[in-house]
């Protein structure tokens, strides 16, 4: 709760105001410490570069290089999928941000005053989500969109137009997919209160269990593997011809239940464990 001082006449003893401690107020304190952490802006921008950066490299060259591509390479070739390749970098870029941002609290003990300040803590964990979710993005769409524009103009006649099927949702579906990963690695963040550790069990996630189901065999592998977060959240941007994959928008609700799990996991340790 906030805390503050009206001024009374000489002699009598100052008249204090308790306000309650809301979500919103939490999300201005939250959104003053993101904005001010050089970190913060540095990460994001590494995020941006490579949504963009990535991708008009690996258009420009795809164009570049179109006459030496062999018959095979050509019919997988899908433009939309090239001018998006980098969000595949900015994934970890943007996972590591989720946890450094309250990892950082912890390591520093700072955690300690934003606790005491909303004891409830739950709206300390609605208020980082949602500043780290609006921020997130807000930029991950303008890199999407920046891409996107820059790969089709980089890849020339081969190029494809926002009417295109599926270009516009790969686009929102990309700056959608990235915002989750950050909140994922937020969520990780909160349960293991450790940069490393939460670095390390985002990147499992996402990298890992992918390559330890296709060590297992096919059938598993065919049957788990589309719901696995990285595979179920790609599906909404990516437009492979795959057919072990799952719908867009199915795929994305499956990722979306990944977030909310770990967000939920959070919100409990949260509470039950001290600071």
């Amino acid at each position: 709760m906030s805390v503050t001082t009206a001024p009374t006449h000489p002699g009598t003893a100052p008249r204090v105001t308790v306000s309650p401690v809301t979500t919103a107020t939490v999300a201005r304190s939250e959104w003053i410490k993101f904005r001010t952490l050089r970190s913060s802006w540095i990460v994001m921008a590494a995020t941006v570069v490579a949504v963009i950066g990535i991708g008009s490299l690996v258009s420009y060259f795809t164009n570049s290089h179109w006459s030496s591509m062999t018959q095979i390479e050509r019919l997988r070739f899908n433009a939309v999928d090239r001018s998006l390749v980098g969000v595949n970098l900015a994934q970890l870029t943007i996972g590591v941000l989720g946890v450094l941002f309250i990892s950082g609290e912890y390591s520093t003990g700072m955690v300690r005053a934003t606790l005491g300040a909303a004891p409830r803590r739950l709206p300390v964990l609605a208020a980082k989500a949602l500043v780290f979710a609006a921020v997130s993005f807000v930029c991950s769409l303008a890199a999407t969109v920046v891409a996107f524009t820059a790969g089709q103009s980089l890849l020339a006649s081969h190029s494809v137009g926002w009417g295109h099927p599926g270009a516009v949702r790969a686009v929102f579906g990309a700056a959608l997919y990235l915002t989750l990963v950050g909140l994922l690695g937020l969520a990780l963040g909160f349960i293991v209160r450790s940069t490393a550790g939460g670095i390390a069990a985002l990147f499992g996630l996402l990298l890992i269990l992918p390559v330890i189901f296709n060590a297992l065999p096919s059938s598993w592998n065919n049957t788990v593997g589309p719901y696995l977060p990285g595979a179920a959240g790609s599906a909404l941007w990516t437009l492979r011809s795959d057919g072990n994959v799952l719908a867009p928008w199915t795929g994305f609700g499956v990722f979306c239940a990944w977030c909310a799990a770990a967000l939920v996991a959070a919100a409990v340790e949260l509470r039950r464990r001290d600071a």
